[in-house]
């Protein structure tokens, strides 16, 4: 799975060229503005919430003393809880709105390496389709990351060992980034619960992806707007090597015939 995780992220480093020679950046548009206005939306609203949030948890402290500090301990957690759940709601509501936008960039990738596409995802129903399944997985992974992510947001306050579980956390929002990305190929393949049983199955390449992801999305502003392009190709071109193992070589470069 190490291996896996490595090749996920780095994937990224040959993203950027692989958009500017299949002159891919156009098609990311909208989606770049959906990510742009969707993330400023998220923003504002984290930074309006997360003092209401700060302010009840220290509302809990019953004692005049030590209030101050109590205070501004619990800003600092209502600021880390809203971040959290902030990235984790921008992702997976961008991840479906923009799923009919992204299946097709994913063709044009496989079309490019393989030569072939397994199946297009063109026209008014087939869209309507994609959008439809990425509603519906990106609505039960965010489901399930916040029920992984909660008892380990509790347990990251634990001292020495709460560290472990912020990296866990974050591990865990990476794996569930990637899972998404991977998707917009894996549909041209496999129904709905296949898909999430191939994840399962390499879920290194879901993980490195997933990093890849986060990390972007950690860069301000710009972060945003760079996120989807590329992570999506990244993501296509891993995703494309562990479904056609037999057509790249040891150094994952795809063999000609």
């Amino acid at each position: 799975m190490i291996k896996d995780i490595f090749n996920g992220i780095q994937a990224y480093f040959s993203a950027y060229t692989l958009l500017n020679k299949l002159n891919l950046w156009r098609f990311f548009v909208i989606p770049i503005v959906i990510s742009f206005l969707l993330g400023i939306f998220i923003i504002f609203t984290a930074y309006g919430l997360s003092d209401n949030i700060g302010n009840y948890i220290a509302s809990i402290w019953g004692f005049t003393w030590g209030k101050q500090t109590v205070t501004t301990i619990s800003h600092f957690i209502g600021g880390l809880i809203v971040l959290a759940v902030g990235i984790i709601i921008f992702k997976h509501t961008l991840m479906a709105i923009v799923s009919p936008f992204m299946s097709p960039i994913s063709e044009k990738i496989e079309q490019h390496l393989l030569g072939t596409v397994r199946k297009q995802t063109t026209g008014f129903k087939a869209q309507t389709s994609t959008l439809a399944r990425g509603i519906r997985l990106n609505f039960r992974n965010l489901i399930v990351e916040i029920l992984w992510i909660i008892p380990f947001f509790i347990f990251s306050f634990i001292p020495l060992i709460g560290i472990i579980f912020l990296f866990l956390i974050f591990l865990i929002q990476a794996y569930y980034a990637g899972f998404g990305n991977m998707d917009y190929t894996l549909e041209r393949y496999f129904p709905y619960k296949k898909s999430i049983e191939f994840v399962r199955k390499n879920r290194g390449i879901a993980i490195g992806n997933g990093v890849g992801f986060m990390l972007i999305l950690l860069i301000p502003i710009i972060g945003i707007l760079i996120v989807l392009p590329l992570s999506v190709v990244a993501s296509t071109v891993t995703t494309l090597k562990a479904l056609h193992p037999e057509k790249f070589d040891k150094n994952n470069r795809i063999i000609t015939t």
